[in-house]
C-alpha cells in the first residue's frame, strides 16, 4: 500500500505551497486518495475563514487528510472546519518524548480530550463523537445509537478502558485497563 505524508511546521506562504502540491499530486494520482496526510500543517492556523473553508474544499476533493498534534496556544488548528468539509483529521505525536511540546503523554485520548476543550465539545453527544479522532472514526454506536463496532469479522485489536461511556473516556482521559492486538491480550 502506498502513502505519502508531508511534515509541514512551515507557516506563511511556504506552508500553504506545500499542503496545495501535495493535493495537487494526489488529484493527479487517484491511488493516492485516502492514503495522503499532512503532518501539522499548521500553515493553516494563519489562514482566514475564506482560505480555510477553500483549502478544506481541495483537501476533502484530494483525499487528503491531516494529522494534527493538536497545537495550542498561538497555533489553533481549523480543526471545526476541516471536518465540515470531510476532511479526515486524525491526532498523533511525534514520539512520546516529543521535542517541540513538552505536553502530552502519547495518549490519544488526552488528544481527544484536547480537541473537546479547545473546541467546546462539552456535551455527552459531542465528547461521544470527538473520541472519534483517537479511533479514526471507529466508534462503537453510530449517529444514530446504532452499534456499529465491534461486530463480528472486525480485528480484535482494542484498548479497553475504564469508562462507563465513550464520553467519559474523552472527558476522564479513562485510564487503559486492558491492549487486545490480533486477539491477543498484550497488557
Amino acid at each position: 500500500m502506498m502513502s505519502s505524508k508531508q511534515r509541514q511546521h512551515e507557516m506563511g506562504e511556504s506552508g500553504l505551497q506545500t499542503i496545495e502540491f501535495l493535493i495537487d499530486r494526489t488529484l493527479e494520482n487517484p491511488q493516492l486518495r485516502g492514503k495522503s496526510f499532512v503532518s501539522h500543517a499548521f500553515a493553516l492556523s494563519r489562514l482566514t475563514k475564506p482560505e480555510v473553508e477553500k483549502i478544506a474544499e481541495r483537501l476533502a476533493h484530494a483525499g487528503v487528510g491531516i494529522v494534527s498534534s493538536v497545537p495550542f496556544g498561538d497555533i489553533i488548528m481549523p480543526i471545526p472546519t476541516l471536518r465540515k468539509h470531510g476532511v479526515e483529521v486524525l491526532v498523533g505525536n511525534d514520539n512520546i518524548q516529543d521535542h517541540w511540546n513538552t505536553f502530552g503523554s502519547g495518549n490519544m485520548l488526552q488528544k481527544a480530550n484536547l480537541i473537546a476543550e479547545l473546541y467546546g465539545y462539552a456535551t455527552e453527544w459531542q465528547l461521544s463523537r470527538t473520541l472519534a479522532f483517537a479511533t479514526r472514526y471507529k466508534l462503537p454506536l453510530d449517529d444514530k445509537g446504532n452499534q456499529q463496532w465491534p461486530k463480528i469479522g472486525d480485528e480484535a485489536s482494542m484498548v479497553f478502558v475504564d469508562a462507563s461511556c465513550s464520553a467519559e473516556a474523552v472527558s476522564r482521559i479513562s485510564p487503559v485497563t486492558s491492549l487486545t492486538h490480533n486477539g491477543k491480550i498484550v497488557f
